[in-house]
């Protein structure tokens, strides 16, 4: 807890820009798996309107640049913006459009791997001769067969990692992301952020000033042999000393709360309380800089790694839009999962704007029992999640919005 409270002194004295100071942001992931596939940038830029009216305030696309693989995450040249996803042209325009519409583009920054163009050093395709950042052997690390220094993070298995210690490849990763926010991207998001140290995310943030950033710091949850732990704190600052490692520049995917929200709508909702009476993801220690969600490409989509019961999404929105942190909605529930989901998140988001819920809103928890869950937000909002039968007592609240299994009141 002394940690905690440490931050929070931090938290006001320092300059951590505009966006995360009000912390009123929205955001929404802007693809899936599959959406290579679909003449993306055109797609999105026909559903720009939308997305503002909503509320969105950001706009996460999927890796913009050449890659090995259609879905983006094997780059090899950075600095061609042609991809499965659309030409460069198509890009610009939905840039265009966003910017127009005043909803900012989040890049998706692969910058852990990269595929190499020709072989060097122990017959590996570890060398980028013939495009831009025509790097050598150094800047591929020693434990995935390059002339580097060894990794300072986890790797990625089975392609060329980055060794981003040598100077010479930050300083290029900087000008890489200079260019990025030069074409139109304002926020960036960090993949597979495990793979490296903190230290050189929160130098690229300084290098290029991106709005937004948000890392996708993704481990284990704790499980025993009957399932999920309970107490998920080891997991929840993993995820915390990261963002304190980024100079507390950064935010990350609240992978805690997404862990533990979904075993919790199966009748488990004792769950979504920690011991001290707060809620038990990164949400609960650091709002400000947890970023919520449901399901996103890798977890739900076609990957289905780990995902949200699909018959309890609403009740997950209805907490993530309800309380603290950073929310963001996943374009498959909001676009591809029929027209009643869409407008209960938008409801959801319009209760919250309105209310002037926010990263940083208190929490009161009322019940966490099996069946049901209640909370007072920011003493403005009042919800329930669950089977459970449950109303506020006091005459102030009126139901702002109600739907399958979880009801939401706001004071007149």
């Amino acid at each position: 807890m002394s940690h905690f409270v440490e931050m929070q002194s931090v938290e006001e004295s320092t300059d951590l820009g505009t966006v995360l100071r009000k912390g009123r942001e929205i955001l929404l992931q802007g693809f899936n798996w599959e959406s290579h596939k679909y003449d993306w940038w055109r797609n999105l830029e026909k559903k720009v309107p939308d997305i503002a009216k909503s509320g969105f305030t950001s706009v996460w696309l999927p890796p913009a640049v050449n890659s090995f693989s259609p879905e983006g995450y094997l780059p090899q040249n950075l600095y061609s913006l042609n991809s499965s996803y659309g030409s460069e042209q198509l890009l610009k325009a939905l840039l265009n459009k966003l910017k127009q519409y005043k909803v900012r583009a989040m890049a998706d920054i692969v910058i852990n791997h990269r595929i190499g163009t020709t072989q060097g050093h122990g017959g590996i395709y570890n060398r980028y001769d013939g495009i831009p950042l025509a790097w050598d052997e150094h800047a591929v690390t020693s434990c995935t067969g390059g002339l580097g220094n060894r990794s300072t993070g986890d790797n990625f298995h089975g392609v060329p990692n980055i060794d981003h210690s040598q100077h010479f490849v930050r300083k290029d990763i900087i000008g890489w992301l200079q260019w990025l926010r030069s074409v139109g991207f304002q926020d960036f998001r960090f993949d597979f952020a495990r793979g490296y140290a903190a230290k050189y995310v929160k130098e690229y943030i300084e290098g290029a000033k991106p709005i937004f950033s948000v890392g996708e710091h993704w481990n284990s949850c704790n499980y025993n042999g009957y399932g999920l732990d309970y107490n998920q704190d080891s997991h929840r600052q993993r995820i915390i000393n990261w963002i304190d490692a980024t100079g507390q520049l950064s935010t990350a995917f609240d992978f805690t709360t997404k862990g533990i929200l979904q075993e919790a709508v199966k009748g488990q909702f004792w769950r979504l309380r920690d011991s001290q009476g707060k809620p038990p993801g990164v949400m609960g220690l650091w709002p400000s800089r947890a970023v919520t969600f449901i399901d996103n490409h890798d977890t739900g989509s076609t990957q289905a790694h780990w995902p949200f019961p699909s018959n309890h999404i609403m009740e997950g929105y209805a907490y993530i839009l309800t309380h603290p942190g950073i929310p963001t909605i996943f374009y498959d529930h909001f676009y591809d999962w029929g027209d009643s989901i869409h407008e209960q998140v938008v409801k959801l988001m319009d209760i919250r704007r309105r209310q002037d819920i926010h990263s940083r809103s208190s929490v009161r928890i009322l019940e966490a029992q099996n069946n049901l869950y209640s909370a007072i937000i920011g003493e403005k909002v009042c919800m329930k999640i669950g089977d459970g039968s449950w109303c506020p007592t006091g005459s102030e609240w009126t139901l702002a919005t109600s739907g399958q299994r979880y009801a939401v009141w706001q004071k007149q």
